[in-house]
């Protein structure tokens, strides 16, 4: 029984370590100048923040012999689709010349559009 019980803090463990990331991300999305950086620091954060909380849910309903296959595919399509949206979404702010925070220092993909013609 006290198995269960140490088990059951790792799952509440995972679970606020995922709330904690996923408040960082939501103070870089106020903090950070532009697009760009908010984009990245959601997509790290949010990212790991809802894995972590999923995983946490995931094991705590597993010690009880209850094996959830939405939590496992949402797990899964969280990982897969998340960073790939927000470099989509990125890359379409680029194509539309939002510009870059003055605090940035380099953009290297103007320089690989100008020597080879497209962003591809």
């Amino acid at each position: 029984m006290s198995v269960i019980i140490q088990s059951e803090y790792v799952a509440v463990l995972f679970i606020l370590i995922g709330t904690i990331f996923s408040f960082l991300s939501a103070v870089g999305l106020i903090r950070l100048p532009d697009i760009y950086t908010r984009s990245h620091a959601l997509s790290k954060g949010s990212t790991i923040g809802v894995l972590f909380t999923l995983v946490g849910t995931f094991l705590f309903f597993a010690l009880d012999g209850f094996f959830s296959i939405r939590l496992f595919l949402g797990i899964f399509f969280v990982f897969l689709t998340a960073p790939v949206a927000a470099h989509v979404i990125v890359r379409a702010a680029y194509r539309s010349n939002v510009p870059l925070a003055k605090v940035s220092v380099q953009d290297d993909l103007q320089e690989a559009i100008r020597n080879n013609g497209s962003d591809k």
